[in-house]
């Protein structure tokens, strides 16, 4: 039978810091990024009162900064991600960086339609690139790798990460949608335990063909699965269908929990293996070797 894990968001479970799920550190892009919005509000308002060219050179400029900030702010996602993993490919798309180049050209249109000049547009351009650039930085520019692993594996494991923080993300906003603290908190719960699968496999991707099930088809299936409940609760507030919904993430935390363990267990076995034919090779050439556990 299924059981539920408690937790730290588990709405019965204990507060314990380290079984917070990654998804809430990758998801917060911090306030720095947020007030860069304000000043494109900014510029909206001080633009209305202009002449015909300089409002549109105004709104312009406003759009190019807003776009840079929400570029800023999920550039700043992709990086936590990317930190928090110890297999992990470059963001595809370099958007701190795309970010930097709209915030110069949005602070030179700004700047040119007041009469600065195309010199003095210029230098404001390269002094807002500058600023954005030492307060942020730029994006991670090569992928992440663990020393003695083929790089190949480690691609498809840094892929089959991504697609299932993809689905979890999913997840997520939709249950986030319906408002309901407790739901939320319930799949925050499964959340930790898929996390740990995750880390499991960064940590040794040999353990990617046995995870690879769980990691893509049944959290797809998970994210459809919600998508349809969320949908179904919107509307009608079905008791039944959280009973069935909730039953579902007891039964694949059961199910990760136990696959994460057997992985576990069969890397140690794996480790005293290679330990007990490394004892057994050192004997035979005449060394004597003591290690603990192993005799």
């Amino acid at each position: 039978m299924a059981k539920r894990y408690g937790g730290r968001f588990s709405p019965d479970g204990q507060d314990t810091a380290q079984e917070q799920p990654k998804a809430a550190e990758i998801r917060a892009p911090g306030m720095k990024s947020n007030l860069l919005f304000v000043p494109a509000v900014i510029l909206v308002f001080t633009s209305l009162n202009e002449t015909p060219q300089d409002l549109v050179l105004g709104l312009v400029a406003a759009g190019a900064l807003t776009f840079a900030a929400w570029l800023l702010r999920e550039g700043l996602k992709a990086e936590a991600a990317y930190n928090a993993r110890k297999v992990a490919r470059r963001p595809a798309l370099p958007r701190k960086m795309l970010a930097t180049a709209l915030t110069g050209a949005g602070a030179a249109l700004a700047a040119y339609s007041n009469d600065t000049g195309v010199v003095g547009s210029a230098l404001y351009a390269v002094a807002a690139a500058g600023l954005h650039v030492t307060a942020f930085g730029i994006d991670p520019l090569k992928d992440k790798r663990m020393e003695g692993i083929d790089a190949r594996q480690q691609d498809r494991v840094a892929k089959v990460v991504d697609e299932a923080q993809n689905y979890l993300d999913a997840m997520k906003d939709q249950i986030d949608s319906l408002g309901d603290s407790k739901l939320t908190a319930r799949v925050a719960s499964f959340q930790v335990v898929a996390h740990k699968m995750i880390r499991t496999v960064e940590e040794d991707p040999r353990d990617l063909t046995g995870a690879r099930k769980f990691l893509g088809v049944y959290l797809m299936g998970a994210r459809d699965a919600t998508v349809k409940f969320v949908d179904l609760y919107k509307r009608n507030k079905d008791a039944d269908a959280r009973d069935k919904y909730d039953a579902l993430l007891d039964d694949l935390e059961h199910n990760f929990d136990a696959r994460t363990q057997k992985m576990l267990l069969d890397d140690r076995s794996d480790m005293d293996i290679e330990i007990n034919v490394l004892r057994d090779r050192l004997q035979r050439e005449g060394v004597s070797l003591n290690l603990k556990g192993n005799r």
